[in-house]
């Protein structure tokens, strides 16, 4: 391992997550609110006890009752005011069920004075639950999603036509009260029908588009699960106010920052990414490739969210399997590609990432693994953990997608 590089990437890896946390702004969004009636706060997804612990102190006096809802281990200790839940992500659990049963009671016979302080995150659509199918079948149909290869805005399709509470419907639920929601994204391009499947928002989709994404993948459903898709989801709602504090932009902004801070050239190749995670990993080589011997010191970065078409019985996520991906391609170059999610979860996973450099597929070799038989079998987890190339964080607080980053060092 080139460990200079590992060092740096562990650096950017840290210093843009850090600055993409959501205490300052949520804090900024809340800061010189006045309510005139109580305040419920319901705080969902992986950042969801970050963002609380930020908003309880701008509210004290108006706070009447707060849930906070986030995957488990994701709770840090107990806040004031706040009953902390966790549940299962990413497919719903029983948890899920009791969680959100405990939300819809407490913002049961709201008046028109009161306010839903709504601070929402990526995961709330599995930790946020009222399915109109049953438990195991949800869980079903989210796992064949998950396998198939959609991305998030079609997964999402499906998941808010079998629920109670999404696709707008919790607004519903909250009315008359006003519903202030504060959101940090985690899809590209920040669609807020789509992040955690809109609890709040207006659903911009159809029934047609969610039957389509069922074609598409060969989804095996239930009839009641194809009546939910056939019944369409509200398209207007009344006093809801969103806001979005946070997204990928702002996590390649704080890379590049750091990569800068480095001293590399630094490229933002895009924030949209979204192809299959193994062809960003080779394309994220093909770069590095075509600058080598340039003699230069470069970063390149990509953020958004790639996709895995699950056809194996190994372990991993999207990130560690786009590193794995691009450790060919680097070999013997004085380079590195790392891949990250912001939530510090990658997968069903410890991980929260991967990381390979031009000594990796030499490593991977002498410890008899193969790049293409580990992608094949989508255990990319296994092979980078033989050669240390796995990066773990732990819960990080905030979600707002994954960055890649590809170094060369020459100079």
């Amino acid at each position: 391992m080139k460990e200079k590089l590992y060092q740096d990437a562990r650096q950017i890896m840290a210093g843009a997550i850090g600055q993409v946390m959501p205490d300052a702004a949520v804090r900024q969004a809340l800061s010189g609110r006045e309510y005139s009636g109580k305040v419920y706060l319901v705080a969902v997804g992986k950042a969801a006890w970050q963002m609380a612990e930020a908003a309880v102190d701008l509210i004290p006096l108006s706070l009447a009752a707060g849930i906070v809802l986030t995957k488990y281990g994701h709770v840090k200790h107990r806040l004031p005011g706040i009953v902390c839940l966790e549940a299962g992500h990413p497919v719903p659990d029983e948890n899920s069920l009791k969680g959100t049963e405990a939300v819809l009671d407490m913002t049961a016979d709201l008046t028109e004075e009161d306010t839903v302080l709504f601070l929402l995150s990526g995961g709330g659509s599995a930790l946020f639950e009222q399915p109109l199918v049953s438990l195991e079948e949800l869980q079903d149909i989210t796992e064949q999603l998950l396998a198939s290869g959609a991305d998030i805005v079609e997964i999402n399709r499906i998941r808010k036509r079998l629920s109670g509470v999404k696709g707008g419907r919790f607004a519903q639920h909250c009315a008359p009260a006003k519903v202030e929601a504060v959101i940090l994204s985690d899809i590209v391009g920040d669609p807020l029908d789509m992040i955690a499947s809109g609890p709040v928002t207006p659903d911009s989709s159809t029934c047609a588009q969610a039957l389509a994404v069922v074609r598409k993948y060969g989804l095996n459903l239930s009839d009641r699960a194809r009546a939910c898709l056939e019944r369409e989801t509200p398209k207007e709602l009344g006093k809801v106010e969103t806001r979005i504090i946070g997204n990928v932009r702002q996590l390649c902004a704080a890379a590049g920052r750091v990569c800068r801070e480095l001293g590399y050239e630094t490229v933002l190749l895009t924030d949209c990414l979204g192809c299959e995670a193994k062809e960003a990993g080779r394309f994220m080589a093909d770069i590095v490739r075509c600058h080598a011997g340039s003699g230069r010191k470069l970063a390149f970065l990509a953020g958004g969210e790639t996709v895995v078409s699950v056809t194996g019985h190994g372990m991993g996520g999207r990130n560690q399997e786009l590193a794995l991906a691009a450790a060919p391609g680097i070999s013997g170059l004085h380079a590195a590609v790392f891949s990250v999610g912001s939530d510090g979860t990658d997968g069903p996973t410890d991980a929260a990432g991967g990381y390979v450099d031009g000594d990796t597929q030499r490593a991977l070799e002498e410890k008899g693994y193969s790049v293409s038989e580990s992608l094949a079998d989508n255990d990319a987890y296994h092979a980078l953990k033989a050669v240390n190339g796995l990066l773990v964080t732990g819960p990080t607080g905030t979600n707002v997608n994954d960055v890649t980053v590809a170094l060369l060092q020459e100079c």
